[in-house]
């Protein structure tokens, strides 16, 4: 049984690029991830000296709120002990991407913008199909995945029903066969959580906000400090040889027109991995 815990970044802010990723955790071994996360916790507690429950990387990275007397080098210190951490477990990820201007501008155009409508959904749809295609291959894992979101109050039921009964045209992304159920490497439906409680949500946050940070970086974004540009190729660099291979999220030919779909609005410099 695989768990994929699942977060996003850039969807509602100001950003050029929203990216969602999920961290794919093998049953027998997520509860030694989860109890090592929690020590991870309690460490920065202590270096703090205040109680660290969560980690938001919106607010770490800048040194915002109990981060704001660490200094720049100290935090990219706490990032690289802990994306070396993520590296040693040896835990997958799955990633989808959004060029927003590009989305917002075109996407009401297409002939499944109604099976859709949102972002959020947009980016959740393509790892869930992603997911599928990359656990399909694997002997006796059918219906024994388990994709766990971030809490999403206004988003929840009408994935839950996307997920529940996908539309006919997402078959073609995993080649699905006549004799199969939609999506049958997935348990039942999406289950949300409270990153709070639900610890490896928070190592998603973590994991998506470094892709977003690359993305815009390599897109052109002016850095926030001098040598961002050196640390955050570094750290994504880490993140992504941990990635499913490419051609599970963006198949380089041969598309079809559910995989076009998604290769079409991501940002250009993931096309070139």
């Amino acid at each position: 049984m695989k768990f994929v815990y699942i977060d996003e970044s850039g969807i509602d802010a100001e950003k050029p690029f929203a990216v969602m990723a999920g961290v794919i955790v093998d049953a027998y071994r997520m509860h030694i991830t989860k109890n090592d996360w929690g020590k991870l916790l309690v460490a920065l507690s202590n270096y703090l000296g205040v109680t660290v429950e969560e980690i938001h990387t919106r607010d770490i990275y800048p040194g915002n709120g109990i981060w704001r007397n660490i200094d720049g080098p100290k935090r990219a210190a706490i990032f690289t002990v802990i994306l070396n951490w993520f590296n040693e477990r040896k835990h997958q990820i799955v990633f989808s991407a959004v060029n927003k201007d590009t989305f917002n501008k075109d996407f009401s155009k297409e002939p499944f913008f109604n099976d859709i409508e949102t972002l959020w959904r947009f980016l959740a749809l393509h790892i869930s199909l992603a997911i599928q295609k990359y656990h399909k291959p694997i002997s006796g894992n059918k219906g024994n995945t388990v994709l766990i979101f971030d809490e999403q109050n206004r988003e929840r039921d009408n994935f839950t029903e996307l997920i529940f009964k996908p539309p006919d045209w997402t078959d073609t992304y995993y080649r699905r066969s006549t004799r199969e159920n939609k999506l049958n490497q997935i348990i039942d439906v999406p289950y949300f959580g409270d990153s709070k409680y639900v610890w490896l949500i928070q190592l998603a946050d973590f994991v998506c906000f470094f892709l977003r940070r690359y993305i815009e970086i390599i897109m052109g974004e002016e850095p926030d400090y001098d040598n961002e540009p050196e640390l955050i190729s570094k750290w994504a660099t880490i993140i992504l040889k941990n990635s499913v291979p490419k051609n599970m999220i963006y198949l380089s030919k041969g598309r079809c027109d559910c995989a076009d779909l998604f290769y079409r609005y991501a940002p250009a410099c993931l096309l070139e991995l």
